[in-house]
């Protein structure tokens, strides 16, 4: 499918598999640690700054997803949502973007629905078959290795904004 990147102004992005290599990790008091690649959150960061907007939607409940979502000026977060599609139509309502401007990150079953509706589907290769299938872009790394980096290089190069991103570091 040919997309036009520069339409793309909402990146909606799952957790566990995405933003993260799908392991949980739980300590002895019980609490959820979860690791996140830093080139995920620079991309995160050149992404806003070329003024566009993120969202997380995940199934999960996590303090520490909150954290790292409030670090990199994610601009709504939804957790706990094991079925995304309406908790997807709600962020795009509560946002006001229409789907066909929205871009989807997802790896797994859950996500599926949610990224039918959306303009721009990537994938991971740590995504299962259904979701690959599914898929525009699928990033050549795993999630949880730079592969949400990847997907908004290429969104912001595509549309012609990595250049505002490069200004800062020229």
């Amino acid at each position: 499918m040919s997309i036009d990147p520069t339409t793309i102004d909402l990146l909606v992005l799952d957790v566990d598999g995405v933003l993260t290599d799908g392991r949980i990790i739980y300590d002895d008091a019980g609490g959820e640690l979860k690791m996140f690649h830093v080139q995920d959150g620079s991309g995160l960061k050149y992404w806003h700054r070329a003024g566009k907007r993120s969202a997380i939607l995940t199934g999960r409940r996590s303090g520490v997803v909150d954290r790292r979502a409030a670090e990199l000026g994610v601009s709504l977060v939804r957790q706990g949502s094991i079925d995304k599609l309406p908790a997807l139509r709600e962020i795009l309502a509560e946002m006001r973007v229409d789907p066909a401007r929205a871009a989807y990150m997802g790896d797994d079953l859950p996500d599926l629905p949610a990224m039918r509706i959306c303009g721009l589907k990537i994938g991971v290769p740590n995504a299962v078959e259904e979701i690959q299938a599914v898929a525009d872009w699928i990033a050549p790394v795993p999630g949880g290795h730079g592969a949400v980096r990847w997907a908004i290089e290429k969104l912001l190069r595509e549309s012609g904004l990595w250049a505002t991103v490069m200004a800062r570091y020229a």
